[in-house]
């Protein structure tokens, strides 16, 4: 398994710039959920992946699996009434990175957030969000993609 290291932060607003920015839909749904770990699928335009993450917080390791259109379809139906919804924005940042920003359909409230993925932990520390990052919610569970497929968004006070 690899590591995935990730901050994620809340978007107050859409930034009007952002249509303009390469992005994809794109479906999840989750077939093992637990407090650790997670096995999920996700459809990204033609890209089908199986996902196994083990870990919370910024760091988690992570195994993706390609997945023929007949795996796929075998397995899909087995997320039912645990899936999410969403749009993401590809966003070029400084230092070679990429902001996925993730617009999510009403079911989630309308939610948007902002992922960035770093090559180790110190790259993560040192990461000076953009102006337009709003507030960091890495490792809030409330926000992960597995929460919102299982128990919906509710905009904290």
């Amino acid at each position: 398994m690899a590591a995935e290291i990730e901050r994620k932060f809340l978007l107050d607003e859409k930034p009007e710039w952002l249509s303009g920015c390469e992005s994809k839909e794109m479906e999840q749904g989750y077939l093992v959920v637990g407090e650790r770990d997670e096995v999920r699928l996700r459809r990204a335009g033609d890209s089908l992946r199986m996902t196994v993450k083990r870990g919370h917080g910024m760091s988690r390791d992570e195994t993706e699996i390609d997945l023929e259109p007949r795996q796929f379809a075998e397995l899909w139906p087995l997320t039912e009434g645990r899936r999410v919804a969403k749009t993401r924005y590809l966003v070029p940042l400084d230092d070679g990175l990429t902001a996925e920003v993730d617009l999510y359909g009403e079911e989630h409230g309308g939610l948007m957030v902002v992922e960035v993925e770093f090559g180790s932990e110190p790259q993560s520390h040192a990461f000076e969000p953009p102006d337009w990052f709003g507030r960091d919610v890495t490792g809030r569970r409330e926000f992960s993609n597995q929460r919102l497929a299982l128990e919906g968004f509710s905009r904290p006070a």
